[in-house]
């Protein structure tokens, strides 16, 4: 399976984007889906999750009632809804595919993300 990762761009404080992570040359089935950021200089970051089977997320607290995570089964496509944006959600966003929410270890390119203040 590879992952694209798409839908960055630059926003405005208080603005919203969807990121896409859709999946080509397999499907999402096995496993759990997350999206990571890491802006320059810091550490990558967990900032959600869902399984794909029961589509049960988990979020990073930074971004819990802002950011919303979401899967399109017959799309083979996971969604994450960024709403309230901020200054400091800038970063290079990455989805990644992993056997639960916990756990990561597939990863696909990433998408820029750039909140202005």
């Amino acid at each position: 399976v590879q992952l694209q990762a798409y839908g960055g761009g630059l926003v405005q404080a208080g603005g919203s984007l969807r990121l896409s992570c859709a999946a080509s040359g397999g499907t999402f089935t096995s496993y759990a889906v997350g999206w990571f950021r890491q802006a320059p200089g810091k550490a990558r970051q967990f900032v959600a999750g869902i399984t794909w089977r029961g589509g049960v997320s988990r979020y990073a607290d930074s971004v819990k009632g802002r950011f919303t995570i979401s899967r399109d089964t017959a799309k083979n496509t996971v969604y994450l809804q960024m709403s309230s944006l901020k200054p400091e959600d800038t970063a290079v966003y990455f989805c990644a595919t992993g056997p639960n929410l916990v756990s990561y270890d597939y990863w696909g390119q990433g998408t820029q993300v750039t909140v202005s203040s």
